[in-house]
């Protein structure tokens, strides 16, 4: 069973390389590669558009309403800074995002709340405001930590002061100058947020908005978790049905006419039919490994590692990796060796390049011994007992396997 699929690779592997049974010329290579990369990025780029009618997670319950109904992050003390970064990261963003069929994807609990977040978000002068006051907290926020720090550097000076009298007492007075210039400047930006802050909170639209959020009920919040944790386990699934429906058409297709040029001794349409099977198998595969990830790591994994951490025994998870690494980089040591570089290919390159077996030497033609290095390039055929390459696998005389 083995043999069998061995001698099929072997021949699909002639395929890929050869034209009638000669190697594949520099400039025709040149020409298949093009193609297989154009093709290959046509598939992924077709797998996009084509999953891209999925509706996604995120798209059918968006951030905003999950953190509103789900995570509860919202409240009387926060939410006006929630809503002034989202409106700013909005405006900042370099990519305006296509939302067109967005309400026909997303929940029925989620549209009330995001229709009155991008009336919010679309409006110049309230998106304004709501900036301002974001760069107000800030201000604030670096000026208590300045003041913080200065505070630190007045006690320190303070108590040289008192060690020494009148040494360091300039320092101090203008340590407290400057403390009370901005304590001062600090309460002045905090009355003007305050009198910004009040006036977005009496808009309409965003007392609407609030409104929205401190109303989602209980059970509007469990239907809506568990839609999402439903969502989430079976998007993987779909996504790969999508890929497959999308992929499965070209493998036949390319499959189909593979198996026609071989049986009817087309050799061109066998090379480019062949190389098109193997790139059309390069995102099946991908997609398989990444289906694995999402369904394997995310979930089995993470659950290995809490358990592991609990345990406290998080380096066994290390030693994992470690070993995993080693016997990857073995099984590649032992593939690039033993399968693609091996000796045996690196003499049958040098047989058709007509270099020495031995030093890689170009040998000028029927060159008996290697001027470089003296190894001889011939040996007695045990068939035909004429002379034949020394690493050739058939006689150049009688074509009998040596």
């Amino acid at each position: 069973m083995f043999s069998s699929v061995r001698e099929k690779a072997r021949k699909f592997q002639h395929l890929l390389t050869r034209l009638d049974n000669q190697p594949l010329g520099k400039a025709a290579l040149v020409v298949v590669l093009f193609l297989d990369v154009f093709i290959l990025v046509s598939i992924f780029n077709g797998l996009a558009q084509h999953t891209g009618q999925l509706t996604a997670p995120n798209q059918h319950i968006p951030p905003l309403c999950r953190a509103i109904v789900i995570d509860a992050d919202w409240n009387n003390t926060n939410r006006l800074g929630h809503l002034a970064r989202l409106v700013s990261r909005h405006h900042g963003n370099y990519y305006v995002p296509d939302e067109r069929g967005d309400k026909k994807l997303q929940h029925a609990v989620c549209v009330p709340i995001i229709r009155a977040f991008k009336v919010i978000r679309d409006d110049e002068g309230l998106a304004r405001n709501l900036g301002e006051s974001l760069k107000l907290r800030q201000e604030i926020h670096d000026l208590r930590g300045e003041l913080e720090r200065m505070k630190g550097a007045y006690d320190t000076a303070l108590l040289e002061t008192i060690a020494r009298q009148r040494q360091g007492q300039a320092n101090v007075a203008a340590l407290r100058k400057e403390t009370a210039d901005k304590t001062g400047a600090m309460n002045e930006l905090a009355r003007k947020q305050r009198l910004l802050e009040t006036s977005i909170e009496q808009d309409s639209r965003v007392r609407e908005l609030f409104a929205l959020a401190a109303g989602v009920s209980g059970p509007d919040r469990k239907i809506l978790r568990d839609e999402l944790r439903r969502l989430n386990f079976w998007y993987p699934v779909k996504r790969l049905g999508m890929e497959m429906l999308f992929l499965l058409p070209l493998f036949l297709v390319f499959y189909l006419w593979n198996s026609k040029s071989i049986t009817g001794n087309r050799p061109f349409q066998a090379l480019v039919s062949s190389h098109l099977l193997v790139v059309v198998l390069i995102p099946v595969f991908f997609k398989l490994v990444e289906l694995v990830y999402d369904v394997l790591p995310r979930k089995l994994l993470k659950h290995v590692i809490d358990i592991l951490e609990s345990l406290k025994l998080v380096a066994v998870w290390h030693y994992l990796l470690i070993g995993v690494a080693i016997l990857t980089a073995l099984a590649m040591i032992v593939l690039f060796q033993k399968k693609l570089f091996s000796r045996e290919k690196l003499m049958q390159r040098r047989i058709a390049k007509s270099q020495c077996h031995d030093c890689g030497l170009h040998l000028p033609p029927d060159s008996r011994y290697c001027p470089g290095c003296g190894a001889g390039q011939y040996r007695v055929c045990g068939h035909c007992h004429e002379p034949t390459l020394v690493h050739g696998k058939y006689c150049l005389a009688c074509g009998q396997g040596t």
